[in-house]
């Protein structure tokens, strides 16, 4: 049990219910966790106090920086813009591979963070003349009470919100979250999300859907581990998925591993694995299929799915340079007039 000081403020969680027995059960993500008082929950985010469910990491902020839309990675979502990106500690998955698993991997109290509150968070947005805050580095689902109350001011403000999340929180704490875009990780098939990340892939495919159909701006990251979730079928699963569901339009990431966490004995995804998993998907009907992790490849591009035209080149350090007719409104390919789609 974590002793806190007298002056912390404790902030009530938002989704949970009373049980017998000062229990309480968790409703925000789909672990559904019974934490008895004393006690948090899977997440090491939400603690039981005498029969209430508290939101420890409320304000308890550990990375916060200013990135480029591109790096979240989001690359139809106003290309060339700054976030203000933030992070508290915890995640309600354990994946082996985590390349925050400094801070998502532990109590929010239990590492170094600054206490941010979200008027606080909108300031310095504003101040550093970023256009929208990200909800990313760990899983913001776990620090949704901070990201619900700072998306409300933001929104006032005019500034975007956008999650980079594993898509395992519930249907209705995401229908009463005013966010703009996400990009959801796809990690693997239901056997990889039980062994490596501790969590179940139905949900994250429900949360993609459900997005998708409340109007938000929605891209999908495949992180490709060498004899993880390498082999074609799981590759293509994703591909249909993405094409049959979410629309041909729907932006997919194929990212490279590199070692990390508890799986350090991996080697680095072959580049020639993550071309052939992006022409399997164009191949298959996708319109905009990317590489990542892989600095100055062609697959960071956008490219006219209908001519070939380079539309938006993110090969160079000194900034992505965009090739796109707006004159009428509709972001549209300036040599054959194809519609691209891209919120700008």
């Amino acid at each position: 049990m974590v002793i806190r000081k007298n002056e912390e403020k404790l902030h009530e969680a938002m989704y949970y219910e009373p049980l017998d027995n000062k229990l309480v059960r968790c409703t925000l993500c789909p672990r559904y966790c019974v934490i008895p008082p004393g006690r948090r929950g899977f997440c090491r985010c939400r603690e039981n106090i005498d029969g209430k469910l508290y939101a420890i990491n409320y304000g308890k902020v550990c990375s916060a920086a200013v990135d480029p839309i591109e790096k979240k990675p989001l690359y139809h979502f106003y290309p060339g813009s700054l976030t203000f990106s933030i992070a508290t500690g915890g995640c309600n998955f354990r994946c082996k591979h985590c390349q925050n698993w400094e801070v998502s991997q532990r109590a929010p109290d239990e590492i170094i963070y600054t206490t941010l509150y979200p008027e606080d968070i909108v300031k310095m947005t504003l101040e550093y003349r970023c256009d929208g805050i990200s909800y990313t580095y760990t899983e913001p689902t776990v620090f949704y009470e901070l990201m619900y109350d700072t998306v409300n001011i933001a929104r006032r403000k005019g500034l975007y919100n956008v999650m980079v999340t594993n898509g395992y929180i519930n249907e209705e704490p995401l229908r009463n979250l005013k966010i703009d875009g996400m990009n959801i990780d796809i990690k693997g098939n239901e056997r990889f999300y039980r062994e490596v990340c501790s969590g179940s892939l139905e949900p994250v495919l429900r949360t993609a859907v459900l997005s998708k159909k409340m109007g938000i701006h929605v891209e999908i990251t495949n992180l490709i581990i060498p004899t993880y979730n390498d082999n074609i079928e799981d590759i293509l699963n994703i591909i249909h998925f993405v094409r049959d569901y979410l629309g041909r339009d729907t932006p997919l990431h194929f990212t490279r591993f590199f070692p990390r966490y508890k799986l350090l004995d991996i080697p680095p995804t072959p580049i020639e694995v993550l071309e052939r998993a992006r022409n399997l998907a164009l191949e298959e009907g996708l319109k905009y299929v990317y590489i990542g992790n892989v600095p100055g490849h062609e697959g960071e591009n956008t490219y006219c799915p209908k001519c070939g035209t380079l539309l938006i080149d993110r090969s160079k350090f000194t900034g992505i340079i965009i090739n796109i007719d707006r004159s009428s409104g509709i972001p549209k390919c300036p040599n054959c007039g194809e519609v691209v789609d891209i919120v700008m």
